[in-house]
């Protein structure tokens, strides 16, 4: 039986078909190995976080002012209501304060009578009333001003009550104006911290692979000076490293 033979020309055609398998392979190896190598350093990553802390003036003033009267009639009572918040209201347009920033509550009136359940003394006054004047004013200083002349008030006889409820309350309304710059800030101060920890660690820093805002935080600086508020923010950054 004959054995047919291979001619030269398909001899050297399964060579370069071997060759170019081996080096497709090969290439293929190559990068497979490269994409690995690429992986693990996009694993390599620095999570930092950057504080921006600002001081700002409050722009706004809500400040109740309440006093106490005692009668023993209605009618006398509130005529001494209505004598007293007139007496406020004068006061503070008369240092600046617009009538439209002036607002009065309900009266709270209280009958002790009713509430007299035991066999002791009746009280001296049968009705007492709270009234709350506020003023709602976004000249901060100019209040703060008149503040310190509320003794004027107590020489006229009227019964001025302290307390958590009287306490003015102080507001900044412009967090939208300054929440750019304090982003800026916090991110500049995150990307510091990124760069120190790669230069320490032999890395070169690379781009931002994820960043977060935080929530922007506004409190009084201190106990003393709740008209000057402090607003904080964090932002934390996350980088890619590479040798």
């Amino acid at each position: 039986m004959a054995t047919a033979s291979v001619s030269p020309l398909h001899r050297s055609g399964a060579i370069v078909l071997g060759f170019f398998i081996f080096l497709g392979l090969s290439t293929l190896g190559w990068v497979l190995g490269k994409s690995a190598i690429d992986v693990k350093q996009l694993d390599r990553m620095v999570v930092v976080k950057g504080l921006a802390e600002q001081e700002y003036p409050a722009d706004i003033v809500i400040w109740p002012i309440t006093f106490s009267v005692a009668e023993n009639s209605v009618q006398a009572l509130y005529k001494a209501i209505e004598q007293n918040s007139d007496a406020i209201e004068q006061f503070l347009l008369k240092n600046g304060v617009a009538k439209t920033e002036i607002s009065f509550s309900t009266p709270n009136i209280t009958d002790k009578s009713a509430q007299n359940y035991g066999s002791g003394p009746a009280p001296e006054f049968r009705f007492t009333a709270m009234q709350t004047v506020t003023v709602y004013s976004k000249n901060v200083d100019q209040v703060r001003q008149i503040m310190g002349e509320m003794s004027q008030l107590g020489k006229q006889g009227i019964v001025l009550t302290g307390g958590y409820d009287s306490q003015p309350e102080y507001i900044f309304t412009r967090l939208n104006e300054v929440k750019p710059k304090m982003i800026e800030e916090a991110t500049k101060k995150a990307r510091q911290v990124a760069e120190k920890f790669a230069a320490d660690s032999d890395s070169t820093l690379g781009k931002i692979k994820r960043a977060s805002q935080g929530q922007f935080s506004i409190q009084a600086r201190d106990r003393n000076n709740p008209q000057i508020k402090k607003v904080r923010v964090v932002t934390t950054v996350e980088y890619y490293l590479s040798d």
